[in-house]
């Protein structure tokens, strides 16, 4: 899609059915760009999902220009949750893919609000790398950026 397209939707996904009102949802916010509303298989109380009004796979596909709709309305969200609920933090995911555990493949993000000690498994310990083999990697993966 072209910069100044119109948006499309997909017939079968079950994230298009929501935007055009075909399935119900739980509406947090809505504008003419984006769609927030509450998860129905929360990893956490006010877990909140925000899709763009195009329909995307993941973030590997999308236009530049939808993805960052996607997440200035999670930044929005974000700011709400935490009025809101005033967790000790939030985490912003988005997963693209099966190997991350993506379920819904339209591009979506979720705001989770976290609270000290929840047991959510997201989190990762940090330990140190080796910095020869993380240089290197950088340097492989700043040649395919475009």
């Amino acid at each position: 899609m072209k910069s100044g397209e119109p948006p499309r939707l997909e017939t079968n996904c079950i994230f298009c059915k929501i935007l055009r009102g075909e399935i119900p949802c739980f509406k947090v916010h809505e504008d003419d760009d984006i769609l927030a509303f509450m998860d129905i298989n929360p990893i956490a109380p006010g877990h909140v999902l925000v899709i763009p009004k195009h329909h995307s796979k993941d973030i590997l596909v999308t236009p530049a220009e939808w993805v960052g709709k996607a997440f200035a309305g999670a930044g929005r969200i974000a700011q709400a949750v935490q009025k809101t609920l005033n967790p000790d933090g939030i985490n912003v995911v988005q997963a693209n893919g099966p190997g991350a555990k993506q379920s819904v493949f339209h591009l979506h993000v979720h705001v989770i609000p976290r609270t000290m000690d929840d047991g959510l498994t997201m989190n990762w310990d940090l330990v140190p790398g080796d910095m020869d083999a993380i240089g290197k990697l950088a340097e492989r993966i700043a040649a395919n950026v475009e």
